[in-house]
């Protein structure tokens, strides 16, 4: 997000190195690029849960570290859940909930004392993914961020799509599509709604989901352990897992219909569970209004840390990153 000062913010541009930060639910990533996309460094740390002041400055601990490192200072992007209101200049939408109402654009530039970029973390990783990373030479591409929340971006010709309201591709806000009877009203969610897809297909979701269907009176184990555990034979896991798949499934063709991508990607810590790129296509087709479907369904090149990567890009030339072999 430009502060309005040209002179500092071209200042920034040309700095030699893009530092870009992914405030994640769980974890706080730097990573720095110099001008030719090469990676110089990354780092992680643990997010503080539910405390914004302590938020801003772990931000400011992790970049004045890298700095540091690399011996110089770098231009900022940060990835956020969520996103600021037009109307308030404040965020919204962050399942992060101690970030909504607060603003975060405002409080980094003070605590990083230079302008600041801020972008959806789900744009950060479509942009990522897009210009270098598994959709690299594809037109359009529909990013999804399947962590602590589920988030989506939309990247045409190598830029993302934001929209006048700052909500392109959240798709994690809308109703499960098709739900079955026992999947209605659906689990609450922090927006205030119910039986939204993030309640089915983020990572908590999955688990708490297990542990209903398990009857277990306390939460069980995590999505990572349940994955596991359903490739080690365990009956319960497994139709654990085979939910899962058919409500992405049917979450991502309702996406298809109306975008038609060429691809989707997957990021965040469930994008590892390597199983959902084999069912997940076969399971969508009967929801998907074509005979052909060509659109395909891939793990993010750079991992869970292809965010981050799009936000240190946030201050590229145009926001655009050099193209794949630039």
């Amino acid at each position: 997000m430009p502060t309005g000062d040209i002179e500092a913010e071209a200042a920034e541009a040309a700095r030699p190195f893009r530092i870009g930060v992914d405030l994640g639910g769980t974890k706080i990533e730097v990573i720095a690029l110099d001008a030719a996309g090469r990676e110089c460094l990354r780092h992680r740390t643990a997010t503080p849960q539910g405390d914004y002041p302590a938020t801003v400055r772990t931000v400011a601990a992790i970049v004045a570290a890298a700095e540091a490192e690399l011996g110089a200072r770098g231009s900022v992007g940060i990835g956020t859940p969520g996103t600021l209101s037009a109307a308030t200049g404040r965020m919204k939408n962050a399942n992060s909930t101690c970030l909504n109402g607060q603003p975060l654009d405002r409080d980094l530039v003070a605590a990083l004392a230079r302008p600041v970029r801020m972008a959806n973390d789900a744009n950060c990783l479509a942009q990522s993914e897009a210009v270098d990373g598994a959709g690299a030479g594809c037109r359009t591409v529909f990013a999804v961020i399947l962590g602590t929340g589920v988030g989506g971006g939309i990247c045409i010709d190598r830029r993302v799509i934001a929209g006048p309201n700052g909500i392109a591709g959240e798709w994690g806000h809308n109703p499960l599509p098709a739900p079955d009877d026992a999947e209605r009203p659906g689990p609450a969610c922090y927006c205030g709604r119910s039986g939204c897809v993030e309640t089915f297909l983020s990572g908590p979701g999955l688990a708490a989901d297990h542990a209903r269907a398990a009857g277990l009176a306390a939460m069980g184990p995590d999505a990572a352990a349940i994955a596991d555990m359903a490739a080690a034979g365990d009956a319960a896991a497994e139709a654990s897992m085979a939910r899962y798949e058919r409500r992405l499934a049917k979450a991502l063709a309702g996406v298809v219909n109306i975008l038609d991508p060429e691809v989707i990607v997957l990021g965040g810590g469930l994008s590892r569970i390597g199983r959902l790129y084999d069912h997940v296509p076969r399971l969508w087709a009967p929801h998907i209004f074509s005979d052909t479907i060509v659109t395909r369904l891939k793990p993010a090149l750079h991992g869970d840390s292809s965010g981050v990567r799009g936000a240190a890009w946030l201050w590229a030339p145009d926001g655009l990153a050099p193209s794949a072999g630039a």
